[in-house]
């Protein structure tokens, strides 16, 4: 399911295939967030010619719109969204947990502590009354406020619904700031749910879909709680690995901690998914610490912000398109992008529509953002075959605004 071909001599850093039914997946590779089964703004037409070759869907939302079940009778999510491609699906459980923390906390913080999901600011889609029980994750549906509750079995059960390539196990994961004695419950507690998870995959496998099941390791920024999990769950045995519990409102060396402290103690030759990272410079340090893929709304969010990503000698930089300085400047957003925006509109015409309000304006950055995320990982995957990846890391500046 998962091969190295190319291990860097300075780092951590690999390349590899994953191989699915749905197509062979180059490594280290970043996926786009399609949460409902599509990546918002984009057709999947032009995220095939933007290089991307696997997508992440959201089995929370999936599971209570449209329903798994009548996923299941369209043929899977494949044939439901029209995606030919592999398909990566969540469990479910971050956003149970994180949705349920913002109705009580509020939107603000939030934002703040929360990257992975962008919800509009109301409530009415969000769980509320959020309880984590051995048996499961219960809360009530924030549309119609119905009582649910998502097990183990459950979350596996929906993603074989939706017919994913590779799919997660439940986890329960500690917010920021970390305590030692409620993580460590987490992190056992997910070894519990990642068993129960394992029995129902290997149940459904007999008659469902082709799928790649992944273990997830908690553990917070503390390393023994890192090793115990990392060892509990290859202990079970999976096919790869989701490092979870990061990018939750943790400072960034925080979270190159908790990376370096579960690597170690995963198999060499499985495959690593890092959940909800990152920015670009996350993404290269976190492949020069041994991870594999990721997954993150960063860049189409910020593009529905008028925020986009210009590539630089030595690493990027971002700029707010509806900044007055470019409402005459008649200049592709990057000389060196190959998207429709820069090879055919100007930053005043950008400018002009994103403070015009035109859907165009979001459909032109959303394609702007992701085709810079998607050369960055081929960027990476060349520097790493080519033994060039120390200078890569070298010369990869930290984010500048303009």
């Amino acid at each position: 399911m998962f091969e190295i071909t190319k291990k860097d001599k300075s780092s951590r850093a690999r390349t590899g295939v994953l191989k699915t039914v749905n197509g062979d997946v180059q490594t280290p590779v970043f996926l786009p967030v399609g949460t409902k089964g599509t990546v918002k703004s984009a057709r999947n037409d032009e995220l095939k010619n933007w290089s991307a070759e696997m997508i992440l869907a959201n089995t929370y939302h999936l599971w209570l719109q449209p329903g798994d079940n009548l996923i299941k009778k369209a043929g899977g999510l494949h044939r439901f969204m029209g995606w030919d491609g592999p398909i990566f699906t969540d469990s479910g459980g971050f956003q149970i947990f994180s949705l349920g923390e913002k109705l009580k906390k509020g939107p603000a913080n939030f934002v703040l502590k929360y990257d992975r999901d962008n919800k509009r600011s109301d409530n009415r889609q969000t769980p509320f009354n959020v309880q984590i029980k051995e048996s499961g994750v219960s809360f009530q549906s924030g549309s119609s406020g119905e009582k649910k509750e998502l097990t183990p079995e459950l979350s596996v059960q929906i993603q074989n619904n939706l017919g994913s390539d590779v799919a997660l196990v439940l986890d329960e994961f500690p917010g920021y700031p970390f305590e030692y004695e409620k993580t460590k419950k987490t992190v056992e507690r997910t070894t519990r749910w990642a068993k129960r998870a394992k029995e129902e995959f290997l149940r459904l496998k007999k008659t469902g879909p082709d799928q790649m099941l992944l273990g997830i390791i908690q553990g917070a920024s503390f390393p023994d709680l890192r090793e115990k999990s990392a060892r509990e769950i290859s202990a079970i045995g999976f096919d790869g690995y989701a490092i979870g519990g990061v990018a939750v409102g943790e400072p960034a060396e925080e979270m190159y901690k908790a990376i370096n402290d579960t690597v170690p103690f995963l198999e060499e030759n499985k495959f690593r998914h890092l959940l909800g990272v990152g920015t670009p410079e996350d993404i290269v340090r976190a492949v020069a610490r041994g991870c594999d893929s990721f997954d993150c709304v960063i860049p189409t969010r910020e593009a529905r912000h008028g925020k986009v990503y210009v590539s630089e000698k030595n690493g990027y930089k971002t700029m707010d398109i509806a900044r007055s300085k470019f409402k005459d400047d008649f200049l592709p957003l990057d000389k060196n992008c190959d998207c429709f925006a820069c090879l055919n509109h100007t930053k005043a015409y950008l400018n002009h529509l994103f403070k015009s309000g035109e859907i165009l304006a979001i459909r032109l950055l959303t394609e702007h953002n992701l085709r810079f995320y998607l050369r960055l990982m081929a960027k990476i995957r060349k520097a790493v075959s080519g033994g060039d990846f120390a200078k890569l890391m070298k010369n990869y500046k930290n984010l500048e605004r303009n």
